[in-house]
């Protein structure tokens, strides 16, 4: 077996297992036998259960800061969020997205990375909107809002179909908000 496999398989499992029952309500023996690997070698990787949540969180969550993939084509906010939307290189699963919410409110170090995420969403949203509507420039406040209001839906929209089982279009989201721009 390849060491770098068994950390794997551990984070996979964890990944899976705290999504489905949470953090708490997931002893590592469970995790270890998930993931086929002896219990003591959990702890060869991360020395406490915590750590096994922090690495997750900090591995498997991820906004790339590249400004230059905005396709923004002015006048067209719409077009330009639905592009963004689907291009956005948000990396977190379905599973780790409903971990990061529902961990968000007992570990800080979740609550910051789940921050960092929608700050890094907003902005690049803001910055497309921005770009898409250059006369709206003096008005910050509104676009600082759909901005927000975009960034929530792409973060929280496995949640939400999670809760209500309706999927959430983004397209119909971006024209939503173009229209209240215009």
């Amino acid at each position: 077996m390849v060491i770098g496999d068994a950390r794997t398989r551990i984070l996979d499992a964890a990944e899976e297992l705290f999504a489905g029952g949470g953090y708490e309500a997931t002893p590592t023996a469970v995790i270890a036998k998930f993931a086929k690997v002896p219990k003591e070698l959990i702890f060869d990787y991360f020395p406490r259960k915590i750590d096994v949540l922090v690495a997750l969180v900090n591995e498997r969550t991820h906004v790339e800061e590249d400004d230059r993939e905005v396709d923004a084509v002015p006048g067209d906010p719409a077009g330009t969020l639905s592009r963004l939307g689907r291009v956005l290189p948000l990396r977190a699963s379905p599973a780790m997205r409903r971990i990061l919410f529902r961990e968000a409110d007992t570990h800080g170090s979740v609550k910051e990375r789940l921050g960092r995420l929608n700050g890094e969403l907003v902005r690049r949203a803001r910055f497309a909107l921005g770009l898409a509507l250059p006369g709206a420039r003096g008005d910050a406040a509104r676009l600082e809002v759909a901005a927000a209001t975009f960034a929530a839906i792409l973060i929280y929209q496995e949640n939400l179909c999670q809760l209500t089982g309706h999927q959430i279009d983004p397209d119909a989201v971006a024209e939503l908000i173009a229209h209240s721009l215009v």
